[in-house]
Parts: C-alpha cells; sequence; structure tokens
C-alpha cells in the first residue's frame, strides 16, 4: 500500500504580523496534488495543523477544504492533535468528520475506542493498522496511561514510560499479515529541531527514545519536528517536517512530503517530494545601500535584515521603504560593539551628561547628530531651574 506522511502544516500562522493565509492555501493545494497524482491509500497528518489552539474561522475552512479533497481523492484521512492544536476540538467534531470519511483523533483513546485505526488499502488490498497518538503533555500523561493500559501507573514515573505504556497498548495488535503503522506528535531524543518549535513542549522532559516503538512497525509518522529527518531505531522513524518555513530559523529547511510504500512482508520505501509553494524565508546582511543594490535579486523573499552599518532615527523605516519584504531589521550582531561591563569607570564622573551620551551612543554604534541634539534638548528641559519633579 502506498500512502503520504505530512506534518506541521501551522495552518493560520502570521510571521511577524505577516498574514501567511494564501501561501499555506497554495501549499495545500500542491500536497492535494501530490496526493492525487501518487494515488494514495491513505494520508496521514501528523499535528500541528493549525498554529493556534483557537484558529480563525479563515484557517479552520483552508484546513476542512483540504481535507474533504483529499478524501474525495479516494485516499483514507487521519489527522490527530499536536501541542498547537486543541484536542479536545478535535474529538467534538470527530462525529461529523467521521461521516465524510475524515478520522480526527484530539486526545489519547485506548486501541478499540478509536486508538488504532484499520482500513483496507484499496490498491493492493492490504489490511492496515494505525496506532494514533497525539500530542501528550506532562499533566495527562498518567491519566492517558491508565486509560489506555487499563492499569493504574504511578505519578512519579517519568514521561517517557508513560508514553511507553502507551505505544506498548496501542501496538500490541500489530501482526506480520497487516501493514502496521504509527502516527504521533512529539519529541524522539537525538531529533534535530527545525528552528520554529515550540521549546516549552520541546525540551528533554518531553523527550522519548526512538527505541519505544516495535520493530512490528512498518514505518512510524512523527510530527513535531520541523525538519525532514529519520532516526535510528527498531523500524522506520521519520519526521516529514514542516512543508513551510515557519520562521527564519528553518530558512535553510527543506520542505517535503513523505510517500511511502509498504507491505507486511517487505521493508517500507519512502520518497521524499519537495513542496515548493511558499515564499522562501531568507537572512540578508550588508549596508542597506548595499542591500538595495541586490533588491531585485531577493525576489518576493522575505527577509530578515542585519544592517551593517552604525544604527541611527529612522533606519528601520528606510529599510523597509528600500525592501518592503524586510519582515525584521536588525544590526548585524557581527557588527555591533561587544557588550560593556556595566560597572562605570570611575573618571566618568568629572564628565558632563552630554559627553557620557556621546560614548555611549559611539559604544553602541549610533551615529546621528539629531539623537545627540534631541538628548541635550530632553536633559535641558528636565535640569532648568524651576521645572516640575
Amino acid at each position: 500500500m502506498k500512502f503520504m506522511h505530512t506534518s506541521d502544516w501551522h495552518v493560520g500562522k502570521i510571521l511577524k504580523g505577516r498574514d501567511r493565509l494564501d501561501e499555506q492555501r497554495a501549499v495545500l493545494a500542491e500536497i492535494t496534488r501530490i496526493a492525487d497524482q501518487h494515488q494514495v491509500d491513505a494520508v496521514l497528518v501528523a499535528g500541528d495543523v493549525y498554529e493556534t489552539a483557537a484558529p480563525s474561522a479563515q484557517a479552520q475552512q483552508l484546513v476542512v477544504q483540504t481535507l474533504l479533497e483529499l478524501r474525495r481523492a479516494g485516499a483514507e484521512v487521519i489527522v490527530i492533535a499536536g501541542n498547537h492544536d486543541h484536542g479536545p476540538t478535535f474529538d467534538a467534531y470527530r462525529p461529523l468528520m467521521a461521516i465524510a470519511g475524515i478520522t480526527v483523533i484530539g486526545t489519547v483513546r485506548p486501541p478499540d475506542q478509536g486508538g488504532v485505526v484499520r482500513f483496507r488499502a484499496r490498491s493492493g488490498g492490504e489490511d492496515v493498522q494505525v496506532a494514533v497518538l497525539p500530542f501528550l503533555t506532562q499533566r495527562y500523561a498518567v491519566r492517558a496511561a491508565e486509560i489506555v493500559t487499563q492499569s493504574p501507573s504511578e505519578s512519579v514515573r517519568a514521561y517517557d514510560e508513560m508514553v511507553r505504556q502507551i505505544v506498548t497498548a496501542l501496538t500490541g495488535g500489530f501482526s506480520d499479515g497487516t501493514v502496521n503503522l504509527l502516527m504521533a506528535h512529539l519529541t524522539c531524543i537525538g531529533g534535530a529541531f527545525g528552528g520554529g518549535e515550540r521549546s516549552a513542549q520541546s525540551i528533554f522532559e518531553y523527550s522519548v527514545p526512538a527505541s519505544i516503538f516495535p520493530v512490528s512497525t512498518h514505518y512510524v509518522a512523527l510530527g513535531h519536528l520541523h525538519r525532514r529527518q529519520s532516526l535510528p531505531a527498531h523500524c522506520p522513524v521519520h519526521y516529514s517536517g514542516s512543508p513551510i518555513a515557519v520562521d527564519f530559523g528553518e530558512q535553510d529547511n527543506t520542505s517535503v512530503v513523505c510517500i511511502v510504500e509498504a507491505s507486511p512482508s517487505v521493508p517500507a520505501r519512502i520518497t521524499d517530494i519537495p513542496i515548493s509553494a511558499g515564499r522562501r524565508l531568507r537572512t540578508v546582511r550588508g549596508t542597506l545601500p548595499e542591500l538595495e543594490a541586490r533588491a531585485a535579486s531577493f525576489g518576493t523573499d522575505y527577509l530578515r535584515v542585519w544592517l551593517r552599518e552604525p544604527t541611527r532615527a529612522g533606519l528601520r523605516d528606510d529599510t523597509v521603504a528600500a525592501l518592503p519584504n524586510a519582515l525584521e531589521v536588525r544590526i548585524d550582531p557581527d557588527f555591533a560593539a561587544p557588550s560593556r561591563q556595566d560597572r562605570p569607570d570611575l573618571a566618568s564622573a568629572a564628565r558632563t551628561p552630554g559627553q557620557l551620551f556621546a560614548d555611549y551612543c559611539a559604544a553602541e554604534q549610533v551615529a546621528d547628530a539629531r539623537v545627540a541634539a534631541l538628548f541635550g534638548r530632553l536633559h535641558d528641559e528636565v535640569t532648568a531651574v524651576g521645572s516640575a519633579d
């Protein structure tokens, strides 16, 4: 059987105040076309469908339309909630989505109550089992382990032990005659961060070893880390990565979806299909005149601009006027002066406030006579005879 693995759509993500819904629409349309071209039996969406737990109506409309299009193409569509999604809301819409033939899972479930999705592949007729594990917070790890395993768990046990118990319970019915898949939204130890993940829910306390996945699993489809990668384990363990660069930390990532072919007796074969929709994110460095001279080469890329010149009043406005796609403007940290010790120089006690401010501006690479003049006027106002405290 053949299926698509994708994750971390983050629909509704706004980057530095710039709405990217049109880009996200183009990316999801490309994903739908790829699924149709490859005639996949299933599409596995491994969480973080939305950017926030309360997505806008436009974001929800785009996701629903995309899932319906994937289903209309004949694929089984299975979606789990990630840490950015609101799992209970996914579960609230579960009966309605089921009418459309789409399976959504917001919270951890026992195998016989939706924790394992079973279907027969339309292409080869293989029986398929998909164990599904939505994102699990530390707060609910113990409760989820008790629900799935039907046995009490000690709250003092580590997070990875809770997840291990759940995975064992969900995959206990995997057999030699079926295609056995597992989809989860979590952090695996040794995985490389993409650059835009929510760090508070990606740290060591939320990590599990890839060794928890059993050898009977033909493929583990993971979401959460935004970089395309595979991890060494007893079975194939893969992150598909985000199909669109979510933040500038991901500007060098390769955006793909994974097309996977698997059968009960043959190892999974994975093909990465590049996603070309979506605007590129790029960090550029130089003085403003240098960057203006290169402006045509930047095309429609969104820019993080690191200026290599002293700051001055209006520098950011001038930069955005010259480079309209500049979403972030900073002084290049390699150009900025090294930080100074906070302890004042004893000799500074004899210097005037104007001289001290001039020294500060020179150290901070601020070269603007208007700033010095403004400081002088403000100083005169607050020190004038008869001024209010």
